[in-house]
């Protein structure tokens, strides 16, 4: 069985928070670490390897403020460090910056650590050395905690999709993780205790106001970024959202380098919006790269060497976020901005009909036509979902009972709670029954995401989509270009979760809140799209040029070492790449856990290894 192997290099950024308490002091000296911020009492506090500008830290007295991420206002920490009187007083602070952080605190002996609300800046904690010890990364804590890898979670994680609450269940026994939006609390006698610090907002603004509410939250998002000069790049895909970050980039003080990395699909009319952005972008570089040089769906899943806290589909479009970087560095830049998160938080779920469906039917009814309409959805499905009023536990129990039925009808799933969650034919039996009973305990006690259906999905597809890029990141970073994503700022999110569901999706129209907030800074000309792409094609191009590394990733498969897959099933599969279900995405959760457990145990990575701290109490 994998166990964690070690620290992650010194190149690869993590922290770890520790309680003013003298145990914590063992706890530090087995962490390999380049840097040390510390109590008043003169204990390590805050340890790990981080470059300096991805910090901005504040002290006065008994007082200690530190924000990691998007760098926050040298003055306001402070003056916030100088008046504060209770950590509870820093939820302003945490509600208003500007920018993607972790917040950490501590006042007399006693410390406060949260990431954020869409879960890219997440947080674990463990008993280690007899106290609570947190830490941004799951792999770093599990190594110093001695921690085992839990294969009942690997064969959860094979599930597609994965249903909240499994993503935020980490990979390793005895550790936690702290949910987005909530706050860890160390106490002086090595205890801790959680505390909410954030909740969704009423979906109660118009959208006028949203959009002027969103204006301010997505330009204050960039301008934190942008601010200080330089060269910083940006994705312009020639969709409404990374058009969007690129004009607001423009407007602030760095140069601007706008990079579109054209699909190989001839319908792909991405490049012609990009084009029209970008003529009217003065003073912006317009740099289009190759689209013969983009690598596939599926390239370098061998090479992987990343030190990764937990399998991610993103593993299979990770040569072709990196591709870039080379070239962007070469020319000046210091950060990548992305339009990713767009399509989660301006848009919302098409399930918010089905309460609206109960409560104004007069306008549900003819927009549920619409969607019907538009999505082709037989009318069958789609009445049967609308009349499926089952509570979440409910729904995830009887999901649990049903892991080999074929695929749920899509109106099941965009009006439901979530897809129901599948495994495939190459899943063994054992690793059926160990998903299986993970779904069944989460049941008993899960709660959703809210009581509404619509707002369930609406943070989850965001909490969804922030794991990904929360990998994204890291990979971007390690390879020398810092990434950051404008649209999973919690401010942003607020914004948007503010404005009534039926205002911000509709069959009549694409992602109106986002068009109304960009009225007047993106030209309407660049406004008009009412089409994305989708790579289908890129996918089943990589699907048949990998063909020989897919084979190769089951010759020795670390999943079938733990007898969770059938190697031998997974091969024929991979040398027959024209299987239509293959299009579908099947493999993705497969292939991510694959390649992730081949880096836990070695891979082509060799990580420094780090003593463990046994439990002493």
């Amino acid at each position: 069985m994998p166990e964690p192997n070690g620290m992650p290099g010194r190149g690869e950024a993590f922290f770890v928070v520790l309680p003013d308490h003298a145990a914590a002091l063992a706890v530090a000296s087995a962490v390999p670490h380049d840097r040390t911020l510390r109590y008043a009492s003169g204990r390590p506090w805050l340890i790990g390897n981080w470059p300096g500008a991805a910090i901005t830290a504040a002290q006065a007295g008994a007082a200690r403020i530190a924000v990691l991420g998007t760098p926050a206002p040298a003055d306001r920490l402070r003056r916030e460090a100088g008046r504060l009187t209770g950590l509870t007083a820093l939820d302003r602070l945490a509600r208003t910056l500007p920018g993607s952080f972790h917040l950490v605190a501590a006042l007399d002996g006693r410390t406060r650590v949260q990431g954020d609300a869409a879960g890219l800046r997440l947080l674990f904690h463990a008993r280690v050395g007899g106290v609570t010890v947190a830490a941004d990364r799951a792999d770093v804590l599990a190594a110093l905690a001695g921690a085992g890898l839990d294969e009942r979670q690997v064969a959860a994680r094979l599930l597609w999709p994965l249903p909240h609450p499994l993503p935020h269940t980490p990979m390793w026994r005895g550790l936690t993780a702290v949910e987005p939006g909530e706050q860890l609390n160390l106490e002086p006698d090595g205890g801790a205790r959680v505390r909410r610090w954030w909740t969704p907002p009423e979906a109660e603004r118009s959208l006028a106001a949203g959009a002027t509410d969103l204006a301010d939250a997505l330009t204050a998002a960039v301008d934190a970024r942008t601010a200080g000069g330089g060269t910083v790049s940006c994705d312009l895909s020639g969709g409404l959202d990374s058009t969007s970050v690129c004009f607001l980039a423009a407007r602030g003080e760095a140069r601007v380098v706008a990079s579109t990395c054209p699909g190989r699909d001839p319908a792909d009319e991405d490049l012609e919006w990009a084009r029209r952005a970008a003529a009217r972008l003065p003073g912006v570089e317009h740099a289009v790269w190759p689209a013969e040089e983009s690598p596939l769906v599926y390239a370098g899943l061998l090479d992987i060497d990343d030190a990764l806290d937990e399998p991610s589909i993103g593993m299979m479009d990770r040569a072709r976020v990196l591709s870039h970087v080379p070239r962007l560095l070469a020319k000046g830049s210091r950060l990548h901005l992305t339009g990713i998160g767009g399509d989660h938080v301006t848009w919302c779920s098409e399930a918010h009909y089905h309460g609206l469906l109960r409560r104004r039917p007069r306008l549900a009814l003819p927009r549920l036509r619409g969607f019907r309409a538009l999505f082709d959805w037989p009318l069958g499905p789609m009445a049967a979902a609308l009349a499926d009023g089952r509570p979440y536990r409910r729904w995830l129990a009887d999901a649990a009972a049903g892991l080999r039925l074929p695929p749920a009808p899509p109106a099941a799933g965009a009006l439901g709670w979530d897809d129901p969650p599948r495994l495939f034919g190459w899943v063994t039996p054992d690793a059926e029954r160990m998903a299986a009973d993970v779904l069944r305990e989460a049941a008993r006690a899960a709660e959703p995401l809210a009581p509404d259906r619509g707002r369930h999905a609406d943070l989850h597809a965001i909490r969804a989509c922030a794991r990904i890029v929360r990998q994204w990141e890291r990979m971007s970073a390690r390879a020398g270009l810092p990434t950051a994503s404008p649209f999973l700022d919690d401010r942003v999110i607020d914004a948007c979760l503010a404005v009534r569901p039926e205002d911000r999706v509709t069959p009549w129209k694409y992602k109106p809140l986002l068009v109304a907030a960009m009225r007047g800074t993106v030209p309407d000309a660049c406004l008009t799209r009412s089409t994305k792409a989708e790579a289908s094609m890129d996918a089943a191009d990589g699907l048949r040029v990998h063909r020989t590394d897919l084979m190769a990733l089951w010759e020795d498969s670390r999943l079938a070492r733990l007898g969770l897959v059938d190697a031998a099933r997974l091969r024929d599969l991979a040398s027959r790449p024209a299987v239509p279900a293959l299009r579908e995405a099947i493999l993705y959760s497969t292939v991510g856990c694959e390649v992730w457990l081949r880096t836990l145990d070695g891979g082509p990575r060799a990580a420094a290894a780090a003593p463990s701290v046994k439990e002493t109490g």
